[in-house]
């Protein structure tokens, strides 16, 4: 795994190397075993190395035998080897025994469809010299992540932003985007923080090129791969679940190929425990797994994941996490690079850490809930629609009117009250509404009246159109997809990609493997959910690996007990960071609300944990980018989406 950057002007000025240089520098932690560039004129691509794979030949940048077309690359491609077989069996020459050269001869053989043939996770920049052209591309999940800047005279892309903040300074801050962090605890889509700073999406590619006539930059994005759910209902349950023990076997497999140490994150659920149960299978020696937990013991699940390494024989680290884990979230808020609500990020930081003092690689069970229907509020929103459907005699509009009267006629924090309005909703609204929990209206208490009158309209449109274009597809699998495009790279995988990094661990996601989902989106919606609850088969493909507590327990998720931390070690910490002089004279909040949030926490009348946790978040990022970055906000550019 490694950290990628480059630069691309719009024409063969020489390029300033230092500029290169720092913003490699902020990618060190993604690989520290070494460094390489590529520099020509109007052009630098950057690498840092965490080596995985042909440890001593596969340095980066890395060329074709004519040194015109070049490669920095990020990720890992599994089926290499077979790729690297077809390749040389065409006439190509490789030189070193990696998976980043065969990237660079795909690309020779198959131009920009090279991206159908890869099998993994990755992020890439490949320069073609003879052409004049930047091929950019980002995996189909979008496991590895990709940022860029562009304008009519120069295109910065870097694994994380804080490489395009060394080259270029910050910019204007988005009230659109510090909205959605607010409302959904991540900023979704192509958005970022900063107005002139985008996120490739997954199963995107994007071609930047030299216009000779005009002298600036074009780009292209293209679509290349999207998730489609086709349930296939002449297969039987038992052949769904023959066929998915050999898929899975296989995709694992997979994974675990490395020149270098390998383990497994355990946390003491259904995901990570099938994982480390496949892998033992296939292992020769024991399983390195590693576990976090809590003092407040509704929040750990160690004794769970005790229960599989004593099962497997794993050889088994874990960690206590404390309340004084919070002096992290000044260095999380430094690496995200923009406001990231997730608090899980805190356990996430630390089992990566203990996982890179035994290894370098690690596999992870994210995925699971996502393929197989798990998160809680996948049953939550399905209860409400049969209530729902019993009602839909009456029009959608009137029962929105009526139930949304009736729940604003009774005093707030009454009882029941959600439900109620929750009757009225669309489908929609419904699983946003049980997912997110905040309704638009609460930014207009939340934020200064001066900065929400910045905010223009549009939120939820992102979410809305993805939900739109699975119309006619059953409830749970409009969920699936709208989480598999939004909440999973965002959310799940952003912290998981970040916080691995940080340690120079590397983290794979087998669970997420294209060939796979693509496999489980055949799988019927009634063989995932069936009796109010998610991965049906799943679990009856765990049946005989896991110890019968662990595969009937109740889902617990691998969430930080903020609940209780708020309430005690660290309820003055949250009121001295929130009302300090600087935080105050900002200007975002209405501080009289952040007070109210504050005091009905500690006094046990609401739950705001999650909200006063994403307010720290944020004002420790204003900390490490607002009061040391000046702003200046980049051009727009001239970008041309289409779909495959």
């Amino acid at each position: 795994m490694c950290g990628i950057a480059g630069i691309l002007h719009s024409d063969d000025q020489p390029l300033d190397r230092m500029l290169l240089d720092r913003m490699n520098a902020t990618l060190w932690h993604r690989g520290p075993d070494g460094d390489g560039f590529h520099v020509e004129p109007g052009l630098g691509l950057a690498h840092c190395r965490l080596s995985i794979i042909d440890l001593s030949g596969g340095g980066q940048p890395l060329s074709n035998e004519t040194g015109e077309i070049w490669i920095t690359f990020n990720g890992e491609i599994y089926n290499y080897q077979e790729l690297r077989d077809l390749l040389m069996a065409r006439g190509h020459r490789m030189a070193t025994a990696s998976d980043t050269e065969v990237i660079v001869h795909a690309y020779e053989e198959f131009g920009e469809s090279c991206v159908a043939h890869l099998h993994g996770m990755f992020a890439f920049a490949i320069w073609d010299a003879p052409r004049k052209q930047l091929f950019v591309a980002r995996d189909r999940v979008g496991i590895k992540p990709l940022y860029y800047s562009l304008d009519e005279r120069q295109y910065l892309f870097a694994s994380e932003l804080k490489a395009i903040y060394a080259n270029r300074g910050t910019g204007a801050l988005d009230p659109l985007a510090l909205q959605d962090y607010f409302l959904y605890g991540y900023i979704p889509h192509t958005r970022t923080i900063f107005n002139g700073f985008h996120k490739l999406l997954p199963g995107h590619s994007m071609m930047v090129r030299r216009n000779s006539l005009t002298g600036k930059l074009t780009a292209t994005i293209s679509q290349y791969w999207d998730l489609h759910f086709e349930p296939a209902a002449d297969v039987s349950e038992e052949d769904w679940l023959a066929e998915f023990r050999h898929v899975l076997s296989e995709t694992v497999k997979l994974h675990l190929i490395s020149d270098v140490p390998l383990g497994a994150f355990l946390s003491g659920g259904l995901d990570s425990s099938c994982v480390v149960a496949v892998m033992s299978r296939l292992n020769d020696v024991p399983v390195k797994t590693f576990s976090i937990g809590f003092q407040e013991e509704d929040f750990s699940e160690l004794i769970y994941a005790r229960q599989m390494a004593d099962r497997y024989h794993t050889e088994h680290h874990e960690l206590i996490v404390r309340p004084d884990a919070i002096d992290l979230l000044p260095v999380l808020a430094r690496q995200f690079d923009e406001p990231f609500g997730d608090s899980s990020a805190i356990p996430t930081l630390l089992v990566s850490k203990l996982a890179r003092q035994h290894v370098t690689v690690s596999l992870s069970g994210d995925g699971g809930d996502e393929l197989f229907g798990g998160y809680r509020r996948y049953a939550d929103t399905l209860a409400v629609r049969e209530r729902q459907r019993r009602l839909e005699f009456l029009p959608q509009g009137l029962r929105k009117a009526l139930f949304g009267s009736l729940a604003s006629a009774l005093p707030d924090g009454t009882r029941g009250s959600g439900s109620l309005r929750r009757l009225g909703m669309s489908p929609f609204e419904t699983y946003m509404n049980v997912a997110y929990w905040h309704a638009p209206s609460f930014v207009a208490d939340l934020f200064d009246p001066d900065f929400a009158a910045l905010i223009p309209n549009g939120q939820g449109d992102v979410f809305q159109n993805y939900f739109a274009s699975t119309a006619g597809h059953d409830e749970l699998t409009r969920m699936q997809y709208l989480d598999t495009k939004t909440y999973l790279p965002e959310d799940i995988l952003a912290k998981v990609d970040r916080t691995s990094m940080l340690q120079s661990l590397e983290a794979r996601v087998p669970l997420l493997d294209h060939k796979l989902m693509e496999f489980v989106a055949r799988i019927p919606a009634r063989l995932k959910f069936r009796n109010g609850q998610g991965k049906y088969l799943f679990k009856r493909f765990l049946k005989d690996l896991l110890p019968p507590a662990l595969l009937n327990r109740p889902k617990m998720g691998f969430g930080v007990p903020l609940v209780h931390w708020f309430k005690s070690d660290l309820e003055g910490y949250a009121r001295d960071i929130l009302f300090s002089k600087r935080s105050r004279e900002r200007g975002y909040f209405n501080q009289a609300f952040v007070d109210r949030l504050l005091v009905e926490h500690s006094r046990g009348r609401s739950d705001h944990s999650q909200d006063i946790w994403r307010l720290l978040v944020f004002e420790h990022w204003c900390q490490s980018y607002l009061d040391t970055s000046s702003e200046r906000p980049p051009k727009s550019s001239e970008i041309v989406y289409r779909s495959s």
